[in-house]
């Protein structure tokens, strides 16, 4: 598919990666003049009916979709019997990818990526649209920090819900409980994948595993999920909360949907009281808006766990609560508690007075009188000026190249964020030109290990070879060397910026003077293959007849698995020996050599003129190649 264009408009220039269903290409949009990803369906999948209307359906269900957490849905579209997809372009890793770098994430991480799964859920719930495939692998992270959910290759309506007869779609790992024992979906049903998503983002593994699928589908339908905290000794009660509510085997029990959830963990997030009408929750804990274990869907034996380590220590508490048992002991217990109340209220004044001299002192002549540094990186100039003037600082504004900070923003200060100074202090705040530009070595020339060698060495970072072409440079031989728009490179180039790779496939063979069935067999192995419709014929007097005359061609370049046609050798061309008999001998010579023979008499020349031609050696009517030797016949007239 590389360097071919769908329906005029899209040209394919790499693959971005393969599915199960299809393979996305990074294309460029001739129309509007931007980079788009494309996907295309497996060739032998497109043939298939249930496939293809698939296919189109998601296309119909994102299209209806627009979320900034959603992947946009452009066009789509059949050519040449291939049934495509055209969406936005999101340089971006997976979370999958994420978690096998990390293998957990923080809480913050999961916090922040789960409200963002939720909202993008919440829209397509909110349009009748199920995903049905929610996993890690489709949660694109954006390099420019946006979160967005893509591939609705299962998606349907919520009113088409049921899968009855149908193999079962979705990871396995992610399945509801109705999913496996009743083939039924709704949105529910994402809600569960999320909280198992969620689980795997807590602790950096899956709850349910085994070494067949059945085995992980038997424990979704029949096991509770375990909640984070039994794992992570970062997860909260309210976390572990949030996973079970999404996780249970019953969807009357969960959210009704996204929504519904992104409502609680919103609130989670920032850190205010948690709607109790969100959660599973008997009604007599709804009249507390602390989320302890008491109040959860926990079962017993995790409740236990986590009110094991928030139990007050002294197990008397009882005895030491136990009224006075007369009237006098009440009088005296009451007097004892009122001189009590009355030295801790004359202690906290103490303190209190204590505490406010030396807050004096603290920030008036002690260390406080000093200002820490704050973190501007990625902040607009202004903010970061107004950030360092406001805590009495003195900006100097200076240039600097960064590889992380967008030009024109705050990248870093000097002396760096988190460094004490005096007030009235100068720092320096560095305003981003971007990254630096740094000189282009010679790449073009070389070969393809040693240009990656040099690639590195030049500060850039090597993308990848995005095509092959026949030239008469040897084989891995750098024939361009591309930026990211697909076009030459400049003098100059952004450091750690990504350069592609045109390579030579090496010279075109040479397949004159063969059989076109060795000319065949020499071509395919360079992945070359001979269309029949473009073989041709033509005499030669140098190539015998049935061997190969030329390689013709109908592209250029020629790039391996393009075709090619043969040019076939008819040998020499046959002319027919014309009749001179009854001509005199030197004009039947003459006659013949005007034809392209070469004619031979034994008549000496002197007597040529009283000769007359009787016939010639090959005979009149034979049909011999030009330059033959014709002997002509003569008598002689006295």
């Amino acid at each position: 598919m590389i360097g071919k264009t769908l329906d005029e408009r899209y040209v394919i220039r790499s693959r971005i990666a393969r599915g199960g269903m299809a393979m996305v290409y990074l294309a460029n949009d001739l129309r509007l003049e931007r980079r788009v990803a494309v996907k295309v369906m497996h060739e032998h999948l497109a043939e298939d009916e249930n496939f293809t209307r698939r296919f189109e359906q998601e296309a119909r269900s994102a299209a209806r979709l627009a979320h900034p957490n959603l992947v946009n849905i452009f066009d789509q579209g059949h050519d040449a019997g291939r049934t495509y997809l055209v969406m936005e372009y999101l340089p971006s890793i997976t979370l999958r990818d994420l978690l096998k770098k990390q293998k957990r994430l923080t809480i913050d991480q999961a916090l922040e990526i789960g409200e963002a799964v939720l909202a993008g859920l919440a829209a397509a719930h909110r349009a009748g649209i199920v995903h049905r495939d929610l996993k890690p692998e489709n949660v694109m992270l954006a390099d420019d920090g946006r979160i967005k959910l893509g591939d609705f290759g299962l998606a349907r309506a919520v009113s088409a819900n049921t899968t009855t007869g149908q193999a079962l779609l979705g990871t396995i790992a992610y399945l509801s409980p109705e999913l496996v024992t009743r083939g039924i979906a709704d949105a529910r049903s994402d809600l569960y994948a999320f909280g198992i998503m969620m689980y795997e983002m807590f602790t950096g593994a899956q709850p349910f595993t085994g070494e067949q699928p059945m085995q992980i589908a038997y424990q979704h339908a029949h096991s509770e999920v375990p909640v984070p905290s039994l794992v992570s000794s970062e997860a909260t009660p309210e976390l572990d909360e949030l996973v079970r509510w999404t996780t249970q085997r019953e969807p009357d029990q969960r959210p009704r949907d996204a929504g519904e959830a992104l409502e609680f963990l919103s609130a989670l997030r920032n850190g205010s009281a948690v709607p109790g009408s969100t959660r599973v929750l008997d009604l007599q804990d709804q009249q507390t808006s602390m989320l302890t274990p008491s109040t959860t869907v926990l079962g017993n034996e995790q409740r236990d766990l986590l009110a094991a380590g928030s139990t007050s220590d002294g197990e008397d508490t009882g005895s030491q609560n136990d009224a006075p048992v007369s009237a006098i002991e009440r009088a005296a217990d009451s007097a004892k508690r009122r001189g009590a109340r009355g030295k801790v209220i004359t202690a906290v004044l103490v303190l209190l007075v204590v505490v406010a001299g030396g807050t004096g002192w603290w920030f008036g002549q002690g260390p406080g009188s000093r200002v820490t540094v704050p973190n501007v990186a990625g902040l607009d100039m202004e903010t970061a000026n107004a950030s360092l003037t406001e805590r009495t600082l003195i900006v100097d504004v200076v240039d600097c190249s960064s590889l992380e900070i967008p030009e024109g923003f705050a990248s870093v200060t000097e002396p760096k964020a988190g460094t004490r100074l005096d007030r009235g202090s100068s720092v320096q705040l560095c305003r981003s030109t971007g990254p630096e530009l740094k000189p282009v070595p010679t790449i073009v020339g070389i070969s393809l290990e040693e240009a990656k060698r040099t690639i590195k060495d030049a500060g850039f970072v090597f993308g990848e070879v995005i095509e092959e072409r026949f030239s008469e440079e040897a084989a891995q031989t750098v024939l361009a060397a591309l930026n990211t728009d697909g076009e030459p490179l400049e003098d100059t180039y952004p450091e750690q910026a990504r350069i592609d790779l045109v390579v030579s496939a090496g010279p075109l063979p040479d397949v004159n003077g063969m059989t076109v069935s060795e000319a065949t067999s020499k071509l395919a192995a360079l992945k070359l293959t001979v269309d029949t419709s473009l073989i041709s014929e033509s005499y030669s007097t140098d190539i015998a007849e049935g061997k190969v005359l030329a390689l013709t061609l109908h592209t250029d370049p020629v790039r391996p698995g393009d075709s090619v046609g043969l040019q076939v050798s008819l040998g020499p061309e046959l002319f027919e020996i014309p009749d001179v008999a009854g001509m005199g001998l030197q004009q039947a010579m003459d006659t013949l050599t005007a034809a392209g023979f070469a004619p031979s008499t034994l008549v000496p020349d002197a007597l040529r003129g009283l000769a007359t031609a009787t016939g010639t050696d090959p005979a009149v009517g034979q049909r011999v190649a030009a330059g033959t030797e014709i002997r002509v016949k003569s008598t002689l007239s006295l």
